[in-house]
């Protein structure tokens, strides 16, 4: 069997499907992807894209087409709830990394995604308003069971099915109903935008505040937002909260997130204007997914969120889903006859590293410096940082993180302080 004759289906039109998409056909698939929705809308918030990311949009031949949407990251430093500097480094090639680390809108990534699957696989590939209810299969292949917009039900076959659905995975729930019900962190977080003039040197993330109370990140996602001269910002609030709906889009409320950061001052933001100009804000409930044993059930495997939902920290999500792709079609290529096969070797080649990663994120990642600042100063103002959390210290956590995700870290294993404070660096992040 070649791969041209292979028949797969992915169910899901998120950037994790549109990615295998556009995996498989550089590899000579011919995928089906199936799209509850009745029509694709560039909706969310920001992502952060990390250097692995970026290479495989390389790969994809989309690196210039996914610069032009996006905004290269140069730096990043961290602030305690009072906004002074804990710590700092640079990003992507900055620091020495082969590929650059870039912000972007979801929902414009994803549209990008979903233009060249249509100009490179054709317009009948993506099949929408068709939910995928289901499945049952047998030794030749795979029947699922849709639900049509309109009402309709129907029974498709395929050789092997690849399942992108998300965090409410419907395949997932089917094939592991003891881990369907997830669980409430106690974690609250706001998604939200706000058009602005750009801080800083435009290309720095922002981490800021106690863990303890409350937490957030900002960063630019778009330059001349819409013609404005203006950059559009991304930023996430996170604070003990209660629990609701596990759904992306739910509406949230500014008012709640605005004191939490009264304490906040920085030069050259204001962070609660911030908050009040926003374009959008969305509220998210951080929800436990237990890591799974297992992605695969015969012909059926699952990738992305289905399979490895993560807080949405640290950039990890998408691009792990990115690396998800390229590595389920690799291991496709190699035995197109055999499916079941190529879907036991992708898990073997992925699941144990990712689901170290999901732990990961659940305990802060990279964030804890926050936390053990605060921690080490009782949540008042300190002196000297050095004295606090030594740079040698921060820049150990960091290398540890960065080679979990995998992206060790150049010039930490010779000795060299890859981080820094930027009392010592230009209003750009350049060495003074």
């Amino acid at each position: 069997m070649t791969t041209t004759d292979l028949d797969i289906a992915i169910i899901g039109a998120g950037p994790a499907g549109l990615l295998t998409a556009l995996r498989m056909h550089q590899k000579g698939f011919r995928p089906v992807v199936y799209e509850v929705v009745p029509e694709l809308k560039p909706l969310g918030v920001g992502v952060d894209i990390k250097t692995v990311g970026t290479a495989e949009l390389d790969d994809l031949g989309l690196l210039e087409e996914f610069r032009a949407i996006s905004v290269d990251a140069q730096d990043s430093i961290f602030y305690n709830h009072f906004g002074q500097e804990i710590y700092a480094e640079k990003c992507g090639v900055h620091m020495g990394y082969r590929h650059e680390q870039r912000f972007v809108h979801r929902g414009t990534l994803q549209m990008l995604f979903h233009k060249v699957v249509l100009e490179r696989l054709g317009a009948d590939t993506i099949r929408l308003g068709t939910d995928v209810t289901g499945y049952s299969q047998d030794e030749t292949g795979v029947t699922l069971h849709l639900l049509h917009s309109d009402g309709r039900t129907e029974q498709v076959r395929h050789a092997a099915v690849i399942a992108a659905d998300g965090i409410k995975s419907a395949i997932r729930k089917q094939m592991f109903p003891e881990l369907s019900e997830p669980h409430f962190s106690g974690i609250t977080m706001w998604r939200g935008t706000t058009v602005m003039e750009p801080f800083r040197n435009g290309h720095t993330i922002l981490h800021i505040g106690d863990p303890n109370t409350a937490s957030m990140i900002v960063y630019p996602i778009a330059d001349d937002f819409e013609g404005t001269g203006r950059t559009l910002v991304n930023w996430v609030a996170e604070t003990n909260g209660e629990e609701t709906i596990e759904d992306w889009n739910q509406v949230g409320d500014i008012s709640e997130v605005i004191p939490l950061f009264d304490t906040v001052e920085l030069p050259f933001l204001d962070v609660r204007r911030m908050i009040r100009e926003a374009r959008e804000v969305y509220l998210f409930p951080l929800i436990r997914h237990d890591p799974l044993d297992n992605w695969v059930d015969g012909r059926v495997v699952l990738l992305g969120d289905a399979a490895h939902a993560m807080y949405p920290r640290g950039g990890n999500g998408i691009t792990q889903a990115m690396l998800d792709a390229r590595v389920i079609v690799e291991k496709l290529a190699e035995t197109p006859d055999d499916p079941r096969a190529a879907f036991v070797a992708y898990d073997a080649a992925r699941r144990e590293g990712v689901n170290r990663i999901v732990m990961n994120m659940r305990g802060e990642g990279y964030e804890v410096i926050r936390r053990m600042v605060a921690e080490r100063t009782g949540g008042t103002r300190f002196e000297d940082v050095e004295e606090v959390l030594p740079l040698a210290e921060a820049d150990e956590i960091f290398s540890k993180y960065h080679a979990l995700v995998g992206s060790p870290r150049p010039g930490f294993e010779a000795g060299e302080a890859t981080g820094y404070r930027t009392n010592d660096r230009d209003e750009y992040g350049a060495k003074a």
